[in-house]
């Protein structure tokens, strides 16, 4: 009897477990896809005539919470000062199927804006 507790309890905390797990993995997965979303907004001006390979801020940011609300998921975005880095982190809960409660998850995704031929230039 206490062996099929004991079982009981192990299946309760490997599927928990796991499904937590598959949460915060979803997570990070759509925080890199907003972070990418974001870094299509490139400042097509500055890029033109040469001066720099950016994104526009705003742009960037409406672009990320815009994948992020496509996917039903909320998120903050930030441009580093350059417009050369999308940082997107989300925040989601996954809802225990056996125990009580749950738990808050956090994925973080990051994109860096390169540019060249060959290789990546400075």
């Amino acid at each position: 009897m206490v062996t099929a507790a004991m079982l009981a309890l192990l299946g309760v905390l490997v599927v928990d477990g796991g499904g937590t797990m598959r949460a915060a993995s979803n997570a990070e997965a759509l925080a890199r896809e907003a972070a990418r979303a974001g870094g299509q907004a490139i400042d097509g001006g500055a890029a033109i005539e040469g001066d720099a390979w950016r994104v526009k801020p705003a742009d960037a940011t409406a672009a990320a919470h815009a994948y992020l609300r496509s996917t039903g998921t909320r998120g903050s975005v930030t441009v580093s000062g350059d417009g050369k880095t999308i940082h997107v982190t989300v925040r989601d809960t996954y809802s225990f199927r056996f125990m009580p409660g749950s738990r808050t998850v956090t994925g973080e995704g990051e994109a860096v804006l390169l540019h060249g031929v060959d290789e990546p230039e400075n």
